[in-house]
């Protein structure tokens, strides 16, 4: 059976996990890891994304993520491909880093983010690398000790997770702490690694106790979350791609979007594709880059290649567009 694609929702809850190719080892000592963790830091500000959990281990990661307008796609090959790049040159290897496809599933916030940050923060601990919650308080590659104030990582948001446990930082923390303490003897959690029905449900005897109820719930393997939160999940993701499917049927392309800027704003297609800045050319690719991704979904780097100029330009683009759509923009 082939994959599903992606449910690749913008400003959705994600838990990521990547794994090494074969299980090998992604870090082999602590300067990968710094050099991973300032190229997260810098795509999360970019992608204006917010991380809840992290840990890095020694051949697989863990993201707990609340993706950006662009959502998770090209966040994450920005990411792996730079860093795969890094780490076969500085250990003079060839071939593939990461597993062909990273494991992503879109989670319901309200009922497993604690869960899911706990779970995240433990996996040293679940490995035997440390033992007590002591050591896992200093431990520098999770982002349990970012949110005990032990170890400061400015990109990771630790106020909406200490929020739950107290409005006094203090009092969160000494919560947060016994919260994740409590988990240390508990053996791995399945459910939290992955999404449809029974692991939504807790169980397989939790879904035989529904159907003996007659009761019916939406499922789907790459999301965590009961039968509603499956269905609005799924309903709005198809609601999306029907709209550009519509669009691409209709015979419209790119190059019909950079036809109509053009000929909107009264300036030459080739002046738009051979990277002049003036600040009307940059406005009117600024707003093809725009529509190109709400139309017709294409992503970044494909409008880049349209537009010959980089991704990152794409993406500076059309955040300033979003950010203040009535501002003539000299993004790109």
């Amino acid at each position: 059976m082939p994959r599903q694609a992606r449910l690749d929702v913008p400003g959705a809850l994600h838990h990521i996990i990547v794994r090494g190719i074969n299980r090998s080892a992604i870090f082999k000592d602590d300067q990968d890891k710094v050099l991973f963790l300032d190229r997260l830091s810098g795509n999360i500000r970019e992608g204006r994304c917010a991380i809840y959990a992290w840990v890095l281990m020694g051949n697989h990661i863990h993201l707990l993520f609340r993706s950006g307008e662009e959502g998770i796609s090209a966040f994450m090959r920005k990411l792996l491909t730079w860093y795969a790049q890094y780490f076969n040159r500085r250990h003079h290897r060839t071939g593939h880093l990461f597993e062909n496809r990273y494991k992503s599933i879109l989670c319901d916030e309200e009922v497993y983010l604690l869960a899911l940050v706990r779970y995240i923060h433990v996996n040293p601990v679940r490995a035997n690398i440390i033992t007590t919650i002591e050591e896992l308080d200093h431990y520098p590659w999770s982002g349990h000790s970012v949110l005990m104030g032990k170890n400061k990582q400015e990109w990771m948001d630790a106020g909406p997770v200490l929020s739950y446990f107290s409005t006094n930082r203090r009092v969160a923390r000494n919560r947060y702490r016994r919260f994740v303490e409590e988990s240390m003897g508990m053996g791995r959690s399945h459910e939290l690694t992955g999404g449809g029905l029974i692991r939504s449900h807790g169980g397989w005897s939790q879904v035989l106790s529904m159907r003996r109820g007659e009761q019916q719930a939406e499922s789907d393997e790459r999301i965590l979350g009961d039968g509603d939160f499956v269905q609005a999940i799924l309903q709005e993701a198809e609601e999306r791609q029907l709209r550009q499917l519509r669009v691409r049927r209709s015979g419209k392309t790119i190059a019909a979007i950079i036809g109509e800027e053009c000929a909107r704003t009264k300036i030459s297609v080739q002046e738009v594709k051979n990277g002049s800045r003036r600040n009307v050319v940059s406005r009117a690719r600024a707003l093809i880059a725009t529509r190109s991704r709400e139309e017709l979904g294409l992503s970044a780097a494909e409008i880049a290649r349209h537009l010959g100029v980089a991704t990152s330009s794409i993406t500076r683009a059309i955040k300033r567009v979003e950010e203040n759509p009535g501002v003539k923009s000299n993004a790109i």
